[in-house]
């Protein structure tokens, strides 16, 4: 029998697109490739009987053409806080293994991964405020990311979202500007590139309303 799962919380993500990320409207990345990383916060979650509130993962992925056309790589962390269950539940969450195919965004990139690297395990910090836009997330040892609001050509702070109505990540996204660097077996920098500030709310069938 499937198990019952639910995760709710924020994320932050960050890729080498430029700022709309033309993944999201599934048209060509701006660079040719796709690499980004992602860091989840769980407010209020479980796992059949397993609680994972207040836990923390991300998600480092690299392709060399669009996502669509597979042979990606994939390197999962995992909060060190988490207890053995808390950590089995949260890496087969991340890897989209007791979920529907395709129905959201972790099926979808491990799908596309030909090489999935050993989860790391690692202490996580997550600061991020959807409204101002702004991002500070870090898994030691593994990965730092930034995120910012996008400055206008007048020098203004310009505020702009994305709406995906059948979205396998989010309903609406905030978007910002984004750097991080990565070390371990996906290496890469990124100085200013696509950031998204969004609420996730997952379960085994995809995105929550």
């Amino acid at each position: 029998m499937a198990i019952d799962w639910e995760i709710h919380g924020l994320e932050f993500g960050n890729c080498n697109c430029d700022y709309s990320c033309p993944c999201q409207f599934e048209a060509l990345p701006t660079q040719g490739d796709c690499r980004g990383t992602g860091f989840f916060r769980i407010d209020k979650g479980h796992f059949g009987e397993v609680s994972l509130d207040g836990l923390k993962m991300g998600a480092i992925y690299a392709w060399p053409g669009p996502i669509h056309e597979g042979k990606g790589k994939c390197q999962i962390f995992i909060d060190a806080n988490a207890n053995e269950a808390q950590r089995e539940a949260l890496l087969k969450i991340s890897l989209g293994q007791e979920a529907e195919p395709f129905s959201n965004v972790f099926c979808v990139y491990t799908e596309m991964s030909d090489e999935v690297y050993d989860p790391i395990f690692t202490e996580i910090e997550f600061e991020m405020d959807m409204e101002s836009r702004t991002a500070k997330c870090l898994a030691h040892g593994v990965c730092e990311s930034s995120g910012e609001p996008i400055i206008g050509v007048a020098g203004n702070q310009h505020r702009a979202q994305i709406c995906l109505p059948e979205g396998i990540e989010y309903r609406v996204a905030e978007v910002g500007r984004g750097r991080c660097k990565v070390e371990g077996k996906i290496e890469l920098e990124l100085s200013d590139g696509y950031a998204q500030f969004n609420e996730v709310h997952l379960n085994r069938n995809g995105v929550m309303d």
